[in-house]
């Protein structure tokens, strides 16, 4: 499956990017009701090869989750990979696009689950409120002018 977001903020990438390079920002765009914490010791380098271990609890059910940075391409993009975690594939890519005179934030989540279509609506569900509050979240942090626009979200 695919899952497909946008965000647009009014800042420059050479902005934008920084706040996605320190992986402590991920609590600030993570909702507060998946209990999420980040195990590995930080700060966290950056880098194509770091890992970072994470602890999150979904529906009740605590989970660990190990992703790897598969890319590393400041300002442009990065990608992390679950490693071990709930999905059986989870490649995330972050893309960081010049428009309008700000960036363009671009996630596009190739994933599968356990389980496959007898608990896809649940997940679709879960990850397009995930998605929702990252977006709001990343207008809030980088100060954009309210009303804020709808969340563009897309899963297939």
């Amino acid at each position: 499956m695919h899952l497909r977001a946008e965000t647009w903020v009014s800042l420059p990438r050479e902005k934008v990017f920084p706040f996605f390079a320190d992986a402590a920002n991920l609590q600030q765009l993570t909702p507060p009701w998946l209990g999420f914490e980040i195990k590995t010791p930080q700060p966290i380098e950056m880098r194509t090869g770091a890992c970072i271990e994470y602890r999150l609890s979904l529906h009740g059910f605590p989970m660990s989750w190990l992703t790897e940075i598969a890319a590393y391409e400041p300002p442009f993009m990065f990608v992390d990979q679950q490693r071990r975690g709930p999905y059986r594939t989870w490649i995330h890519t972050h893309q960081f696009r010049p428009e309008r005179g700000g960036t363009l934030l671009l996630d596009h989540v190739e994933f599968d689950m356990l389980g496959g279509a007898l608990v896809a609506p649940l997940v679709k569900r879960d990850l397009r409120k995930i998605f929702t509050y990252r977006h709001e979240a990343l207008l809030a942090h980088f100060a954009q002018p309210t009303p804020w626009p709808a969340a563009r979200i897309t899963i297939d």
